[in-house]
């Protein structure tokens, strides 16, 4: 499967696009990343723990977008996009979605 932020790949060409392809997941912060984060905080600096909450999140979003794409049968998926948005305090989705194409 290629996947691509470009609407275009290099040598291919689009036959068909397939649809929306989609995966997103929801993640809570843990009382013990809260507790680090926060002495971290104090004296500034990267928030290791998060980066590492918001990485894996990432990966997993990408994965079941790909799976989604894989069942409507496409070659590829153009126009990659990850967004997030706060569910409720504490929590947040990664959704990505891209456009499932067949290529030649």
């Amino acid at each position: 499967m290629i996947l691509s932020t470009t609407d275009k790949i290099p040598s291919k060409e689009v036959v068909e696009i397939l649809g929306v392809a989609r995966g997103s997941t929801v993640r809570a912060r843990n009382v013990g990343r809260d507790l680090f984060a926060g002495l971290k905080s104090l004296v500034g600096g990267e928030i290791e723990e998060y980066t590492k909450l918001q990485a894996q999140a990432r990966e997993q979003a990408m994965f079941r977008m790909q799976q989604d794409a894989e069942k409507m049968g496409a070659d590829a998926i153009i126009n990659i996009r990850l967004t997030t948005s706060m569910v409720m305090q504490g929590m947040s989705e990664i959704l990505a979605y891209g456009t499932a194409v067949k290529l030649s």
